[in-house]
């Protein structure tokens, strides 16, 4: 448990980073250059999840040694391509439809995909305790 712990502390720090990106560059996006909120929702989550991809396999997830780079890859793409569909069905319910702050929408659309970002990263991207492979002869 104690070692979960440490690595949802380690997601959370590289989650942060990520929202930085993600938060900053949608509302530069929006604010400065007039881009619609769903469009710049959708470049900044896309460069977010670039950052989090590096920096995430990199410090808080154990690489599979039976997975290569490119399908880990895939699988990062797709269940983040799934946290995009949320992240951007979020904003629209909360402010298209709602009439919420597309600011305050973020925060709430955040959360919810931080959460699924770790449990799926988790469940098919971590080799957590899984022995690893020493080259047997």
């Amino acid at each position: 448990m104690k070692q979960l712990i440490a690595q949802f502390m380690k997601f959370g720090i590289v989650g942060v980073i990520a929202f930085v990106i993600d938060y900053g560059l949608m509302v530069l996006l929006t604010e400065l250059f007039g881009v619609n909120y769903l469009v710049s929702a959708t470049i900044s989550f896309t460069v977010s999840v670039i950052f989090n991809y590096l920096a995430s396999m990199r410090y808080v997830f154990r690489h599979k040694e039976n997975m290569s780079r490119r399908r880990e890859f895939v699988i990062f793409v797709v269940l983040s391509v799934i946290g995009l569909g949320i992240n951007n069905g979020l904003m629209w319910l909360g402010t298209g439809l709602l009439g919420i702050s597309y600011l305050i929408t973020k925060l709430v659309a955040t959360a919810v995909v931080m959460l699924w970002n770790f449990v799926t990263r988790k469940k098919f991207l971590d080799a957590g305790d899984e022995p690893v492979l020493d080259n047997l002869e």
